[in-house]
């Protein structure tokens, strides 16, 4: 239910003009724990057809996130644990209150964080995605800061303008702009050097064909004309 809602609410905001940026985060004291176990044992009960489609779904929905036009930001509060973790990871950026805590337990249950890994290893090195999932442990807000999985930590105390602060920051930004460049990003990692710097000039035109972009230099020329 969690992943259709989400997958709704994301494709909803995509057709909203007037909205810059997504934040995501959990209601109450945690980002989320992750998934209904109990909801998972009975779908692997009902055999690997219907197993397969449950984690397509979740599949699509990281994969949805990926392709998003919009930046989409994790409040991370409190736990964000298995498909909890895998949820924040997913997001262009990941801010995260001093108290917070990540983790990838799965293999405490002997089962695999599979849906998220993809992202994972691209987000920390190898070594230390593969000590993250292998051992299961918990992390600290300044370990997941550390070592890449946090864009910033916050205080406690003050997290949620901390967080509004960060969001409303970012969607100053012309928006055109900062479609083209998450969208450029993540293109880049299944390119070669050559080809990801011809894909940049192409993306190169497009933005300067935004009217963002011609008022911005037009802006700067301007003022550095008064200043001479």
């Amino acid at each position: 239910a969690l992943v259709e809602s989400l997958s709704a609410a994301f494709e909803a905001a995509q057709k909203r003009e007037d909205f810059r940026v997504i934040l995501l985060r959990g209601r109450g004291d945690d980002f989320c724990a992750g998934a209904d176990l109990s909801e998972l044992e009975k779908v692997t009960r009902e055999g690997p057809v219907a197993s397969l489609a449950d984690a397509k779904r979740l599949g699509g929905l990281l994969l949805q996130m990926r392709r998003h036009p919009k930046p989409i930001v994790a409040a991370v509060q409190g736990r964000a644990l298995a498909g909890g973790c895998g949820l924040a990871t997913a997001c262009d950026l990941v801010l995260a209150s001093e108290a917070s805590e990540f983790g990838y337990p799965e293999v405490h249950l002997g089962f695999v964080p599979a849906m998220v890994m993809a992202i994972l290893r691209k987000r920390l090195t190898e070594g230390k995605a593969l000590e993250m999932v292998a051992l299961g442990e918990r992390y600290s807000a300044s370990q997941a800061l550390e070592m890449g999985l946090a864009n910033r930590v916050f205080p406690a105390d003050t997290f949620h303008e901390e967080v509004m602060a960060f969001a409303e920051a970012l969607a100053a930004r012309p928006s055109e702009a900062l479609r083209l460049t998450k969208s450029l990003l993540y293109e880049q990692a299944d390119l070669s050097v050559e080809a990801g710097i011809d894909r940049g000039a192409e993306v190169n035109v497009q933005a300067r064909q935004t009217k963002a972009c011609q008022a911005g230099v037009a802006a700067f020329l301007s003022r550095r004309k008064r200043d001479a």
